[in-house]
């Protein structure tokens, strides 16, 4: 098989161009999926094939399991054509402010639960790979969201939950920034926030509340200063308004038990915001490497 050219940016007439059917998705996730003509069998483990039946699927030389590029990763028993998953997935990843799944429904025609469970498909695959920790001056705070979720019609009270969020500061303004979702504003659901996306040497910057104060032994360039109501943090706050106007504005607030895949989503396109020229091909990856969860899946 001739190796697929990766898409890169944002354009929409030449994403139409690439992708013209469901045969042309399935070749550029073959081409994803067995990069470098890596093929290993999902049955048996064989490293030899031949082509199967399937459009770019292939045949295990030893079980004789025909694999599809479908098989195993998160477009598995899509309930529409792959051809479309592709557009979700362009518009969710590309569009600056992505699309809820009112939107996707009425521009794909298709009902709105299944819009939002593929979506939750997509938010699962833009989760942080904490690879890359933020290093640097690192600002951090927390507060709070809630309210209905985006699938529901009407107004409700909703659940609010409290958000941790750190963002790198850099020379030209901000960098990447991470946010998550905790219980309690307590150094024990602070430490696996801070493990996971900040650099042990990172001048870590928070407020004096009491509940930062004891990850000072591990972290010995955390500072902690007076917030004077957010003035001393004027990044941080900006982009907490600005998430939360994107809630409102575009999912009108979430569920509680998803709204990190709405932070994941956010801060995916965020982190990407100067590289978006990748941002498609990189989640396709994500999406062919990852397999789906369901709520209430244990980690």
């Amino acid at each position: 098989m001739a190796k697929k050219v990766k898409f890169a940016g944002v354009n929409s007439i030449k994403f139409n161009r690439q992708f013209k059917d469901d045969i042309s998705c399935y070749e550029y996730l073959a081409s994803v999926k067995w990069a470098d003509e890596n093929f290993e069998c999902r049955k048996c483990k064989y490293t030899k094939f031949y082509k199967g039946k399937k459009p770019f699927s292939r045949r295990c030389l030893k079980c004789k399991y025909d694999e599809s590029p479908t098989a195993g990763t998160m477009f598995d028993k899509c309930k529409f054509s792959l051809l479309i998953a592709f557009h979700i997935v362009f518009k969710i990843s590309t569009k600056k402010k992505g699309m809820s799944s009112l939107e996707l429904s009425h521009e794909f025609e298709l009902r709105q639960p299944t819009c939002w469970e593929f979506k939750w498909k997509v938010q699962q695959a833009m989760q942080s790979s904490k690879q890359h920790p933020l290093t640097g001056e690192v600002h951090i705070d927390e507060f709070f969201i809630g309210g209905p979720e985006e699938q529901k019609r009407g107004r409700s009270k909703g659940n609010k939950r409290l958000v941790v969020l750190a963002l790198e500061k850099v020379k030209d303004g901000v960098g990447r920034a991470y946010a998550q979702i905790i219980e309690h504003a307590s150094a024990e659901e602070f430490e696996p926030f801070f493990k996971n996306y900040i650099n042990i040497k990172a001048n870590v910057i928070t407020d004096e509340w009491v509940g930062y104060s004891p990850l000072k032994k591990e972290y010995k360039n955390l500072k902690q200063i007076p917030s004077n109501d957010g003035k001393n943090f004027p990044d941080l706050h900006i982009h907490i308004m600005n998430l939360k106007g994107w809630l409102r504005g575009i999912h009108h607030h979430c569920s509680k038990e998803r709204l990190q895949g709405y932070l994941d989503e956010y801060h995916y396109r965020y982190n990407r915001r100067n590289n978006m020229d990748t941002i498609f091909h990189n989640l396709i990856e994500k999406m062919v490497m990852n397999n789906p969860k369901r709520i209430g899946d244990k980690e």
